[in-house]
């Protein structure tokens, strides 16, 4: 059977804390911890804005977690400094089974988005950069919504963008919160499980398949 299928972006495609050098320039040895409370916190936020209907983009939520990260750790970055940080997430690196587990998929006949919180036109220069567009047939951003997800809303609407129904659309998420979203929706969803160490939420909402990578999802696929 061919899939609809679509990727979160953060976390899953690229990965969010891979900041390593520009914030141990700026930072200096604080730079992981650094760097993991960003990614949570601004996901955080736009949570918060989800529930509350106080939608700003998610480029907003990113920039006041970094003020909130500044403040955590009494540190003082120039305008041009904090410019500079939020421009790299632009740049992020694509993980080493991404683009071989897209092409796989792709010869395989299943239709592939990316399927972010982020603004499109944010979302499509990441893509570019880290050479995973071209591996895409869609890039679809809950900011055509103005919410975010977990909202069943934004489920919904990838399954229209992708004129797929709940038995042919799957999302592939590293983040549980977003599989069980997914799931909650209606959508087949799949858990890629990048660390040994992660845990799935003790919910009573499970994914559908675990794998370790995209690739290990292409070979369970054609299986």
């Amino acid at each position: 059977m061919n899939y609809s299928i679509g990727f979160d972006v953060y976390g899953t495609l690229v990965d969010p804390v891979d900041m390593g050098l520009h914030l141990e320039n700026l930072i200096g040895d604080k730079a992981s911890e650094f760097g993991q409370l960003w990614h949570d916190k601004k996901v955080e936020y736009a949570f918060r804005r989800g529930l509350m209907q106080q939608y700003a983009d998610f480029t907003v939520c990113t920039q006041q977690a970094l003020q909130y990260c500044l403040n955590v750790y009494q540190l003082s970055l120039s305008t041009a400094d904090q410019q500079q940080l939020m421009a790299r997430f632009a740049e992020l690196s694509a993980f080493d089974d991404v683009i071989p587990g897209l092409k796989k998929l792709v010869q395989q006949g299943h239709q592939l988005a990316a399927f972010s919180n982020g603004p499109e036109l944010s979302v499509r220069k990441l893509m570019t950069n880290s050479h995973v567009l071209p591996h895409l047939q869609h890039v679809i951003s809950v900011d055509d919504l103005q919410t975010y997800k977990p909202n069943p809303d934004v489920y919904q609407y990838l399954m229209r963008r992708m004129h797929a129904d709940m038995n042919s659309c799957m999302m592939v998420s590293s983040n549980p919160w977003d599989v069980i979203g997914a799931k909650s929706a209606g959508l087949q969803a799949v858990w890629v499980k990048r660390s040994p160490s992660k845990l799935f939420d003790p919910w009573e909402i499970q994914p559908d398949l675990i794998v370790s990578d995209l690739c290990e999802l292409a070979e369970v696929l054609n299986s």
